[in-house]
């Protein structure tokens, strides 16, 4: 059997994600893109659920960037993410129009809000999924994860229960081409006031230092490895990122070691990145970290180990000591400010 899966109408359904500045979240249109591929395959429609009252633009790049509908439930109590409120708007909605398949990103707020939403839809869930397909045989979504500390990949199933619900990781997607002749419907939906649980207020919102130099959304990260050889040395990467406006990243073993905290942590079992220069210093390139970088744009290496796995995927590579490279580097930058 080959070409696109014919199912029942029933929708894929995405769901958005607005910053404080009401504008998406660039996961959005990462998610769109894994949707996409999704109900071409079952031959239904894609469709973002958006909370909340972002700007009209921004309703319409959904559609650009490849919904065929826009679901907008609009209430100034959804401007700031509440997981009561979110879930019950969402499960009302999906109650009425039963889609197939619910994914969000695998971020703070997906995190939180999709085991509460599964809950009440009495369905399955498969947190920090890296791939979703649709198996020929039975047009049932093939949720795939990382497992056992990232050794292995877990392929999960949901054949009983709907909707089939998954988070994804951020950046394991680029996003589709933005595509201004495209034409979707947007829908504006006034939420009823029963829905939303007013037992929780929102204060304020304080971004902490490691939000503000989040490694998932960077455009150059530098990470680091065991090659660093203790904690003090960080401060090498430390100071070559701020010489390059780049974010700090680390192999598993230096965050195990306690070196760095786990925000930073490349690979499977840390989170995926895509940026466009991505500097590996001291990381010999275990299988799981190579899984969670190697589609980044542009690869560079330092490591003492000629045979060292990173070489394979690296666009430049330089095999020394990491000591001797980063000052003489360090050196070259500041002669050309």
């Amino acid at each position: 059997m080959t070409g696109r899966l014919i199912m029942n109408k029933k929708e894929v359904w995405t769901i958005s994600e607005i910053n404080h500045q009401k504008k998406l979240k660039p996961v959005s249109l990462e998610l769109l893109a894994r949707g996409r591929t999704l109900a071409d395959r079952m031959d239904v429609s894609l469709s973002a659920v958006v909370l909340g009252n972002p700007g009209e633009q921004e309703l319409q790049d959904l559609i650009y960037y490849g919904a065929d509908k826009i679901y907008w439930l609009k209430s100034k109590m959804l401007d700031n993410f509440i997981v009561e409120n979110y879930s019950n708007v969402i499960e009302d909605l999906a109650k009425k129009h039963q889609p197939q398949i619910i994914i969000a990103a695998a971020t703070t707020q997906g995190r939180t809000l999709m085991p509460h939403l599964s809950i009440r839809l009495k369905t399955g869930l498969t947190a920090d999924c890296t791939d979703l397909q649709i198996e020929e045989q039975t047009g049932l979504l093939l949720q795939v994860r990382p497992a056992i500390g990232g050794n292995i990949m877990a392929m999960i199933k949901t054949p009983q229960k709907r909707p089939q619900m998954a988070t994804v990781r951020p950046k394991s997607i680029t996003p589709l081409p933005k595509d201004t002749t495209r034409k979707g419907q947007i829908l504006p939906i006034i939420v009823k006031e029963s829905l939303l649980d007013k037992r929780v207020t929102h204060l304020g919102y304080h971004p902490t230092e490691e939000q503000q130099a989040d490694i998932s959304t960077a455009d150059f990260i530098i990470a680091g490895g065991r090659g660093l050889k203790k904690k003090e040395n960080l401060s090498l990467i430390y100071e070559l990122a701020r010489q390059l406006n780049a974010a700090v990243g680390a192999s598993r073993e230096v965050v195990d070691r306690g070196w760095i905290s786990y925000s930073h942590q490349v690979g499977l079992s840390g989170k995926t990145v895509n940026p466009k220069t991505y500097l590996a210093i001291g990381i010999s390139g275990a299988i799981q970290h190579l899984a969670g970088m190697k589609t980044s744009d542009t690869i560079i290496a330092i490591n003492n180990d000629p045979q060292a796995d990173i070489f394979k995927i690296a666009d430049f590579g330089i095999a020394g000591d990491l000591f001797e490279i980063i000052p003489l580097l360090k050196k070259r930058l500041e002669e050309k400010r």
